[in-house]
């Protein structure tokens, strides 16, 4: 399996739609909400990202998209604003791949580290960044439930207990 990494493009950043819909209902899943994907709204975001300068990259595979990253820079930090491998090609380097192009990134900053929001759901990502010498360092999301939201579990931060 041959994987090619390119940059997303004006000219092919239609290409990802259903790739970015498939993430954001990914995200949906780790918070209990099931949805459907949205390809027009995938591509519309991709868009946004492009339309911004944000540096996206896809992974290619047998001319079929399998995966992308949406780097965000805030000189000279970089932040990973989505990364995406289709199910069927996790495990087998897409993500690392991706994940090289925002380190490259990076170090192009004089940084050595990509910054990253996790969902604490999210265990294959945390698995991932754990693997590539990531750890936590200080961010913790607090808000308030959603109007009808089921808190099903807890989660211990430091000394705090928080319902999650």
């Amino acid at each position: 399996m041959k994987v090619t990494v390119i940059k997303i493009t004006k000219e092919n950043y239609n290409q990802l739609g259903s790739l970015v819909a498939d993430f954001r209902v990914a995200l949906k899943g780790y918070k209990g909400i099931k949805a459907l994907p949205d390809a027009d709204a995938g591509v519309s975001e991709m868009k946004e990202y492009i339309d911004s300068d944000f540096p996206c990259y896809a992974a290619v595979c047998d001319s079929e998209y399998v995966g992308y990253i949406v780097c965000r820079v805030d000189k000279p930090c970089v932040w990973v604003e989505s990364i995406y491998a289709k199910p069927e090609f996790r495990r087998k380097g897409v993500a690392s791949q991706l994940f090289e192009k925002a380190e490259e990134l990076a170090k192009s900053f004089g940084e050595d580290t990509v910054f990253n929001y996790v969902h604490p759901n999210n265990h294959g990502m945390i698995g991932f960044l754990r693997k590539c010498g990531y750890t936590v360092i200080n961010l913790v999301e607090i808000r308030k439930p959603y109007k009808d939201e089921q808190l099903t579990q807890t989660i211990q931060v430091g000394e705090h207990e928080f319902d999650y």
